[in-house]
């Protein structure tokens, strides 16, 4: 049996949120003039598409609108803000956003650029903010998680390891074996693990890890 073709849809939806009214109404008709956007300014956004958050700066206000929009199921936002610092630029990105333009830079081409790119799930950013990002995180990892024995994964080097372990079928005593621990002490990392992680159980760890990335 031949699969039906999935039907293509060019079209992306867009939601703006902007404070100021003349901001948005100019944003929204910009985009509306370009082809393949369907642009919503109301308050309910696309789930599956874009939002659009307008802002001077990423305050706190503006990051937790773009975890109230996430948390709604958007899983796609792109910050068009006038400036950021590294602070801001940082917590925009742990906030969950998948692109930033400065205004300064958004032209009709770059925005759309933005908002396509982001419906493809990647990410837009300008060379100088991603320079300044990469800064950032070496220095989080460096002065923050390192110190702790974390990485970002949210799991230590030997939690890593066991859990690497486990995923190429050797049980807990093995595990002790090959990275010299005691079989206890396998089964309190395990334990951390999925405590920490509200995890049901080691293969449940495995699971999660493996689903995640992390191993």
């Amino acid at each position: 049996m031949v699969a039906e073709p999935v039907p293509f849809n060019p079209s992306i939806g867009v939601h703006v949120s902007a404070a100021d009214p003349l901001t948005k109404a100019g944003i929204v008709s910009q985009l509306r003039s370009a082809q393949g956007f369907i642009v919503s300014s109301g308050d309910t956004p696309h789930v599956d598409g874009v939002s659009l958050v307008v802002a001077d700066d990423v305050t706190d206000a503006i990051t937790t609108e773009i975890r109230s929009l996430r948390a709604r199921g958007v899983s796609k936002v792109v910050l068009l803000v006038t400036w950021v610092n590294d602070k801001g630029l940082l917590a925009a990105a742990e906030a969950g956003v998948s692109g930033v333009i400065r205004r300064s830079e958004a032209t009709a081409h770059n925005l759309a650029l933005a908002i396509r790119s982001a419906a493809a799930g990647e990410g837009t950013l300008p060379p100088d903010l991603l320079g300044r990002l990469l800064r950032q995180v070496g220095e989080l990892q460096r002065q923050v998680l390192s110190p702790r024995g974390l990485t970002f994964s949210g799991l230590t080097e030997r939690e890593t390891a066991v859990l690497r372990l486990l995923a190429e079928g050797y049980d807990t005593a093995e595990v002790g074996r090959r990275l010299f621990y005691s079989e206890r002490t396998v089964k309190n990392i395990i334990h951390d693990v999925t405590s920490r992680l509200d995890l049901r159980n080691r293969a449940h760890a495995v699971a999660y890890a493996i689903r995640e990335g992390l191993i």
